[in-house]
């Protein structure tokens, strides 16, 4: 396992716990009440720790792995080691993940910066803002007036929680961050950096742009992710909304008035332009773009690096520029690839003649 100096260990698991969470029975002969005190890769595992394996590129690394047990799917069981427990189970790394979050409780959200739960020293908090009982307000962040924060909820150094803003419980506001014109529910974690609530990009085009209030507000529904240095404009005459669930990463700009489902999936340096809704389960890969006004059915999936310019119907997996159903785009990049080595091969010859 990487050096766990930044997490505390929890007591480990027996191997009869981990097999538990898998649902399945530990192999005859195999003693449930021995400990795995840590996790870890394949390659660095050792007798106490527990690993998973379910990609074809580790098969070698499988066959040498010292892991004391490993969360392994059907097709790989017979290239576990002798000297491994192999826990053979339908989906290791969903539930390597829940296991890696019972030994390192730490670690599954951002807990207060300075060890200290409370009101620190440096921090500052008006007096008309409200805070339950268990907040924890680290040195540096700024509460405005009439901001209401849930029990449990840390709020990270430098933070500027604004004006009327409300933030549920259980919640973690990353360091640097800011808030304005914010509505967060539950169990919600944002990242440094993040920035919710500020203007939308609004202006009434002419010889001089005429700025366009921003009236609305942003929405952020329980236990959203929200990734560092992410913005979320509020919106101008509907609410920005980003639905329970939903995990967003990194550099993330979501435009005014756009909404998002349920358990959608945004990965880093997605745009997304304004008033476009994202329905339930959506997935877009890295520096996906998405022109304003379109609404992407639930399910779909859009292929990084693509650039989304119509509507896309439910359960569709599309990519390219502009993007298309990915047959469409696979037969695309094929022809395309075809008459590039026709032409380059009658260059040659051409040449040579």
């Amino acid at each position: 396992m990487s050096d766990t100096h930044f997490f505390t260990a929890a007591a480990g698991l027996t191997l009869g716990e981990v097999a538990a969470a898998a649902g399945v029975a530990l192999p005859e002969g195999v003693d449930g009440s021995r400990v795995l005190a840590g996790a870890a890769p394949l390659e660095s595992a050792g007798p106490d720790d527990l690993a998973y394996m379910d990609n074809t590129r580790y098969g070698e690394i499988l066959a040498r792995t010292q892991a004391g047990a490993c969360l392994v799917g059907p097709r790989f069981a017979a290239r576990v080691p002798e000297g491994t427990v192999a826990l053979v189970c339908r989906d290791p790394y969903r539930i390597y993940a829940g296991l890696l979050g019972r030994l390192y409780p730490d670690a599954l959200r951002p807990g207060p910066q300075f060890g200290t739960r409370g009101l620190a020293s440096g921090a500052h908090v008006h007096p008309e803002a409200r805070l339950e009982e268990g907040v924890t307000v680290d040195p540096g962040a700024v509460i405005g007036p009439g901001a209401e924060i849930g029990a449990g909820t840390v709020v990270g150094p430098n933070a500027v929680i604004g004006p009327g803003v409300r933030i549920g419980r259980d919640c973690s506001i990353g360091a640097g961050t800011t808030l304005s014109h914010a509505l967060l529910g539950n169990r919600v974690i944002v990242h440094p950096g993040a920035r919710l609530g500020q203007d939308g990009f609004g202006f009434a085009m002419g010889a001089s742009h005429l700025k366009v209030p921003q009236v609305g507000r942003v929405i952020v529904q329980d236990d959203v992710e929200i990734g560092a240095n992410t913005t979320i404009d509020r919106g101008a005459s509907r609410d920005t909304v980003i639905g329970e669930g939903t995990k967003i990463d990194n550099l993330v700009q979501i435009a005014h008035n756009v909404v998002i489902g349920r358990h959608c999936v945004i990965v880093s340096g997605v745009g997304i332009s304004g008033s476009t809704t994202l329905e339930d389960y959506v997935v877009l890969g890295g520096q996906v773009g998405v022109v304003g006004h379109l609404r992407i059915g639930r399910g779909s999936q859009i292929a990084g690096s693509s650039n989304v310019n119509r509507d896309v119907p439910p359960g569709s997996r599309w990519g390219g520029t502009p993007a298309k159903p990915v047959r469409a785009w696979f037969r695309e990049l094929t022809t395309l690839a075809r008459l590039a080595e026709r032409s380059g091969k009658e260059a040659d010859e051409g040449e040579k003649g």
